[in-house]
């Protein structure tokens, strides 16, 4: 990934918000006879530690999906988690009134992690992993759903038509592109041309990151 220095994340606490506020990853695995030789899924992943090297993500997958297949032979994987992005039109510049010398661009925040991918079979580990990720997704519920609702038979069955993951964690590599090389008139004006509009939910979540991750530039 292409990362000029003033597009480095603010701090390792930001990128682990947002590997959990926005945990559908893009999940990249081996994969010899696909014409890229990768596959490519969408998996939702649990982070329940810091996001360093050593920690582990959790998911599971169907075990029908051909993309635990391959673990054993190549285990390396990459993990793609992104965050809010926003067009952004020139006309919220300040420099526009003033040279007419700009550009559209695109906001964005994306994280990307590379490690091993550990399929397991066991039942007690699947159900732990199933357990832990429904109890953090269920946390805001007023009244949470428990997997020991469902009736044991049903759990059973639905817990041997999966595959646990765990993803050990190599490297992090995160990107904040959100105008911290933009003076900080045209800063303002992104984030209040933002909050103006309502054509994504994005674009205010884009707004509340750049009000946390700019308007420090002096350029």
């Amino acid at each position: 990934m292409y990362l000029p220095n003033h597009f480095n994340a603010p701090s390792p606490e930001a990128i682990d918000a947002l590997v959990k506020a926005y945990p559908l990853a893009s999940l990249l695995t081996g994969a010899p006879e696909e014409p890229m030789g990768c596959l490519v899924n969408p998996v939702p992943m649990g982070l329940f530690e810091p996001l360093v090297k050593g920690a582990r993500l959790w998911a599971h997958v169907a075990r029908a999906n051909p993309l635990w297949q391959h673990l054993e032979a190549n285990p390396q994987a990459m993990a793609i988690f992104n965050g809010p992005s926003a067009y952004i039109t020139p006309n919220s510049y300040a420099a526009k009134a003033e040279h007419h010398r700009v550009v559209p661009t695109y906001n964005y925040a994306t994280v990307q992690v590379t490690g091993r991918l550990i399929a397991h079979h066991d039942p007690d580990t699947k159900r732990r992993i199933v357990a832990q990720l429904t109890d953090y997704h269920e946390r805001h519920q007023p009244q949470p759903w428990s997997i020991d609702e469902a009736p044991a038979d049903y759990m059973q069955a639905m817990l041997n038509a999966i595959v646990g993951l765990a993803f050990e964690v190599q490297s992090v590599k995160a990107k904040w592109k959100v105008n911290q090389n933009r003076s900080i008139a045209d800063q303002k004006g992104v984030i209040a041309e933002l909050q103006t509009r309502q054509d994504t939910p994005h674009t205010e979540q884009m707004a509340a990151i750049m009000l946390k991750n700019t308007l420090k530039n002096t350029q």
